[in-house]
């Protein structure tokens, strides 16, 4: 039996090598021309608890992490019981039978890892040996294993050699006791390289390279899941001369020092997660006011308080858009896939340069920790924006008018007082009326400089569409795929651009009888917003903490479609 798609769920303890199990498969199969991605998700501990992640090989490029498993490799009989109804008809589960043992399951095999590894003379090759079994199933040919093998751990080391060979010795262990117990599930489509060049990246690594790619001179954090990994990024990889990345003790001093380096002239970024942004509100309303250019970056994860800390959620819509007390609207950017997180990350850059203020990129934690290869982006197609800075004589009036302003540098020609408190046109406090409305008119009217049409529309012409955002693009829109393809009349929208909104599109969805959002969070949050522009918008919500799966989306958008047409008919 052909197959074009192949999807491993790795399940465990913390540390047992779950993670790296599924990023090793993604990597040796894309290093060979397939499709990959990875989902993963963990407890908040550091070492041990229940952690599986998934990862998913094509021919064909690759939208989800994907509804059936095909095998569920089980580390230990707590992920047995607790992932094997997961596990479609058809498909098999490969036990660690080093750990324990099953009876009466005739769709498992026990495949002693821990002794196959350390029979290797490399006890950390236990990876190596589930790779190994799970590409005699599929009938992955060796020759891709070991071209990954060596590709991984040649790395001009004395012992290269010898790390490599008990690398392949695993593999071949592997792959021999399985083709043993006489399972298999098909032959893998061979793959077909594509013709661009490509990368493999998490979610969050993207990010750091479009703000690298956009110019990012200054970056200041606080670690917390599931933006670390930005800022060790950041640590290690914001160097020279002019640049400087650093970590403080809390969010507050994060947001208070991206406000120094905005004011100081430098393109600045930080990121963080719904506890930390909540910290920043004061903050972000002090950039607004003063009109400091900035990015925050925030990795959405369950909430409220400490929450789900290392699952996924979209429930920060509301207060990314509206996170300060008085009259503030920040621009927002929602990123969908890891290619779109580089270049979200220029867009929200560009956009704090444009428009001389905060600027917010949400993502979540699924799109963070998520291994994907991508089209590697063309750098010399990435335009970074360059602040408008005054350069002429003293007697400037910074805030004078209702447009944007050049922005004298501190110990340049200029006036310019960053004041928190109401203002006048040099800077100055003052409770004017007048000069509230002035400033209040001013602020929001240079929103208007980040209009732009940039937004996806399929078959616009149907009454009815689905329209995602952030992260649940992949699910829905392989969702939307299938309905077409099941003669369901249905149309879909999609864009980054959640605030301000593309105008045109935001002018076709109000012409649509019913447009469907799927979204994690439990209020219908960016419907809610849709409505309040004029959209008849209704959400699909999840909130377990975990992705859509598709067939869930298939069904639900299916009933919502008739339900709609049904008072359609009766109107």
């Amino acid at each position: 039996m052909q197959m074009r798609d192949f999807v491993v769920r790795f399940a465990g303890e913390g540390g047992q090598g779950v993670v790296t199990s599924a990023e090793g498969l993604a990597q040796a199969s894309t290093q060979v021309g397939y499709h990959a991605l990875t989902y993963a998700t963990f407890p908040s501990q550091i070492l041990g608890g229940p952690t599986w992640t998934q990862a998913r090989v094509s021919v064909d490029p690759i939208l989800s992490a994907g509804d059936d498993v095909d095998v569920l490799v089980a580390f230990n009989r707590e992920a047995y019981d607790s992932h094997r109804e997961e596990v479609r008809e058809g498909g098999l589960v490969i036990y660690n039978s080093n750990d324990f043992q099953l009876d009466g399951d005739d769709r498992s095999y026990g495949l002693p890892i821990d002794e196959l590894a350390r029979s290797t003379g490399n006890n950390r090759a236990a990876n190596m040996v589930i790779m190994g079994a799970l590409a005699h199933l599929v009938n992955m040919p060796q020759a891709y294993l070991e071209e990954f093998v060596e590709a991984r751990f040649r790395r001009g080391r004395a012992n290269d050699d010898e790390i490599i060979d008990s690398n392949n010795l695993a593999l071949k262990l592997g792959r021999d006791e399985t083709s043993q117990s006489g399972f298999v599930l098909g032959d893998l489509t061979p793959p077909e390289m594509p013709e661009y060049p490509q990368v493999m990246l998490k979610g969050n690594e993207a990010i750091c390279l479009g703000a690298l790619a956009a110019g990012l001179d200054f970056y200041v954090g606080y670690p917390i899941s599931p933006a670390t990994t930005i800022l060790v990024f950041m640590e290690r990889n914001l160097v020279g001369e002019g640049k400087f990345a650093y970590q403080v003790s809390s969010e507050i001093e994060s947001i208070t020092a991206l406000l120094g380096g905005g004011y100081a002239g430098k393109k600045a970024m930080t990121a963080t997660a719904g506890p930390g942004f909540s910290l920043m509100s004061e903050g972000l309303g002090l950039g607004w006011m003063a009109e400091i250019p900035l990015v925050v970056v925030d990795v959405q994860r369950g909430g409220p308080a400490t929450g789900l800390p290392t699952k996924t959620e979209q429930s920060d819509l509301l207060a990314c858009m509206y996170p300060a007390h008085g009259d503030v609207k920040l621009p927002v950017i929602a990123v969908g896939t890891v290619e779109e997180c580089f270049h979200g990350a220029v867009k929200a850059l560009n956009w704090a340069e444009r428009y001389q203020g905060p600027v917010i990129l949400m993502t979540e934690m699924a799109l963070a920790e998520r291994v994907q290869n991508i089209h590697r982006p063309d750098l010399s197609k990435v335009q970074p924006e360059r602040r408008m800075v005054y350069d002429g004589s003293n007697g400037y009036n910074r805030y004078q008018g209702y447009e944007i302003s050049p922005m004298p540098l501190p110990g340049s020609p200029g006036a310019y007082v960053a004041n928190g408190s109401e203002h006048d046109e040099m800077g100055d406090t003052t409770h004017l009326p007048s000069r509230h409305v002035q400033m209040t008119e001013r602020r929001f009217s240079k929103l208007k400089l980040l209009e732009e049409n940039e937004y996806e529309a399929e078959n616009a012409d149907e009454p009815v569409v689905v329209m995602p955002w952030g992260g649940s693009k992949g699910p829905a829109l392989e969702a939307y795929n299938q309905l077409r393809e099941q003669g369901v009349p249905v149309g879909w929208y999609y864009t980054m651009l959640l605030s301000p909104l593309p105008p045109q599109m935001l002018e076709e969805l109000k012409q649509k009888e019913l447009v469907i959002v799927p979204e994690l969070n439990y209020q219908g949050q960016f419907s809610g917003i849709l409505r309040s522009q004029g959209v008849n918008a209704v959400s699909i919500t999840q909130y377990t903490g975990l992705p859509f799966k598709v067939r869930d989306l298939v069904e639900r958008i299916t009933e919502m479609n008739n339900s709609h047409r049904k008072e359609m008919v009766r109107a």
